[in-house]
C-alpha cells in the first residue's frame, strides 16, 4: 500500500497547541473526526463536528475515565490490516469502521511529577492507560493507519495532503511510526525511573532518556566525532540552558570545562571566581568586597594556567569586570548575567565566548542526582555530592585547635577540592 487516504481520524490529546487548526484542515479533507474527553470538548467549542467515542463504541466512559477507548470498535478499527481480506471481513462482521489517522499525546506525567506539591498518588493517576495503547496500535498497523504525537507534524502532515488529494506515503506513515514508539518508550523510561527514585536512591535498572541536541566539530581531539545530548530527565537544564550571547561555537573541551566552572562556583554564596584548565579548577576566591577581587585572587593564584582557561562567577558581570576579563586570553565566561555595558565590553574580544545562565540559583548546595562514569561493558554511578560535613561535626586530632580563619580557610578549601 503505498498510499493511505485519510477518512476517518481518532483525536485524543494532551498537548493540544495547533490542534484546531489541524482537525479543521483534516475536515476540509472530508475526514470523520471521532474524540473524547477535553478534546472533544475543544473541538466542539470551536464548531468542529465530531462522533465522540462513546457514541462509537456503544458504551459510556467508565471509572472516571480511565476506560473509554479500551473497545474492540476503537482498536479493530486501528488494528485491522487493510492487506487482509479476512481482517476486512470481521471489521464488516462486528460492524466496526476503519480507523486511518491516531492523533494523539499522553498525559502529561514529566510535568505533574516537576510540581512541588505532586503527591505519589497524583503521579499514578498521570499515568495514561488508552494513549499508549492507542498509540502503539496505531504504529504497529502502520502500513495501514498514519499516528501523530507531535503537533509539530501538523502542518507537513496537511501540506501533504493538500498534494495527494487527502493521502499519506507510506514514508510519512513510517517516520510518524518511529516517532510513536520513541513518544511511548520515553514515557514509559519517564514512569519507571519515577518508580524507581522513589524506592531507592540508586535504582535496579537505569533508562537513560538521551535526545541529541547538537552535532560538535569534534571530540577531545580533532579526530574524533563528537554530539551533545540532553538528559530528558535533568529538570534544571544546567549548562544546556545556558544563553551564549557571543563567540564561536562550544567545542566537547569548552562543555567539560564550562560544566566544572559552573559546578564549582554555584556552591558559593560570598562573590566567588574559578579558573577551570583541563576540567580542574587552578585558581578558586571568594571575597566578601566584591567580584573583582574574587577573580584577581583566582587568577593570581595560577598565572600560568589562567592563559586560555575558562572563567566562571557567580555574579552578573558589570563593566568594570568585564574589562578586567579582556586582559587575559579567555576561552569563555559564565555568569548569571551581564549588563549592557559587560557585553559591549566584551565584545571587542569577538572569539570570546560568553554564557549566561540566569536560569539557575546560585549559592545552593549542588541539585540532587546521580553522577555517571563509562566504563567498557558498564556504569559507575554515585550520589551526586550535595555539599561538604557540617563543621560542627569536624573532629580535630591536634593538640592546638584552628583560628577562625583557619577554619574558613579549611571550609573553603573543603568545598573547592570535590571540583578537583
Amino acid at each position: 500500500m503505498s498510499t493511505l487516504p485519510i477518512k476517518r481520524a481518532l483525536v485524543s490529546v494532551s498537548e493540544k497547541s495547533g490542534l484546531v487548526g489541524f482537525v479543521n484542515a483534516l475536515r476540509r479533507h472530508g475526514v470523520e473526526i471521532i474524540s473524547t474527553g477535553g478534546t472533544a470538548k475543544l473541538l466542539g467549542e470551536n464548531e468542529i463536528e465530531l462522533k465522540k467515542v462513546d457514541q462509537v463504541t456503544g458504551h459510556p466512559e467508565i471509572l472516571n475515565g480511565r476506560v473509554k477507548t479500551l473497545h474492540p470498535k476503537i482498536h479493530g478499527g486501528i488494528l485491522a490490516d487493510r492487506r487482509s481480506d479476512a481482517h476486512m471481513t470481521e471489521l464488516e462482521l462486528h460492524e466496526i469502521a476503519p480507523i486511518d489517522l491516531v492523533v494523539c499525546n499522553l498525559y502529561p506525567f514529566e510535568k505533574t511529577i516537576a510540581r512541588a506539591d505532586c503527591t505519589f498518588d497524583t503521579a499514578i493517576e498521570n499515568i495514561d492507560i488508552g494513549g499508549p495503547c492507542m498509540v502503539r496500535a496505531a504504529a504497529k498497523n502502520h502500513q495501514s493507519v498514519a499516528v501523530v504525537v507531535d503537533p509539530t507534524d501538523y502542518g507537513a502532515i496537511i501540506a501533504e495532503m493538500d498534494e495527494t488529494a487527502g493521502s499519506l506515503s507510506e514514508s510519512t506513515r513510517r517516520y510518524l511510526a518511529r516517532k510513536a514508539f520513541r513518544h511511548t518508550a520515553d514515557y514509559d523510561t519517564v514512569i519507571s525511573n519515577y518508580l524507581e527514585e522513589n524506592a531507592k536512591i540508586l535504582p535496579d535498572t537505569i533508562n537513560a532518556r538521551l535526545q541529541r541536541v547538537a552535532t560538535l566539530r569534534y571530540g577531545e581531539n580533532p579526530h574524533q566525532q563528537a554530539a551533545l545530548y540532553r538528559d530528558s530527565q535533568d529538570v534544571e537544564g544546567g549548562l544546556l540552558d545556558a544563553v551564549q550571547y557571543q563567540g564561536k561555537e562550544l567545542s566537547y573541551n569548552n562543555y567539560l570545562d564550562l560544566e566544572g566552572a559552573l559546578d564549582c562556583v554555584r556552591v558559593f554564596k560570598e562573590p566567588t571566581a574559578v579558573v577551570v584548565k583541563h576540567t580542574n579548577p587552578c585558581g578558586v576566591a571568594s571575597a566578601e568586597s566584591g567580584l573583582v577581587q574574587a577573580y584577581l585572587d583566582a587568577r593570581a593564584t595560577d598565572e600560568t594556567s589562567s592563559f586560555g582557561g575558562i572563567v566562571g562567577l557567580n555574579r552578573i558581570v558589570d563593566a568594570d569586570m568585564a574589562r578586567l576579563l579582556c586582559e587575559t586570553f579567555l576561552e569563555c565566561v559564565i555568569a548569571p548575567d551581564y549588563t549592557e555595558e559587560a557585553r559591549f565590553v566584551l565584545k571587542k574580544k569577538k572569539n570570546l565566548r560568553i554564557l549566561a545562565a540566569p536560569h539557575l540559583e546560585f549559592g545552593s548546595a549542588p541539585p540532587r542526582g546521580q553522577t555517571w562514569t563509562r566504563l567498557r561493558g558498564g556504569l559507575l554511578v554515585q550520589e551526586r555530592d550535595q555539599g561538604p560535613d557540617n563543621r560542627d561535626e569536624w573532629r580535630v586530632v591536634t593538640e592546638r585547635q584552628p583560628t577562625e580563619e583557619e577554619w574558613k580557610a579549611l571550609e573553603f578549601g573543603w568545598t573547592v577540592v570535590r571540583f578537583v
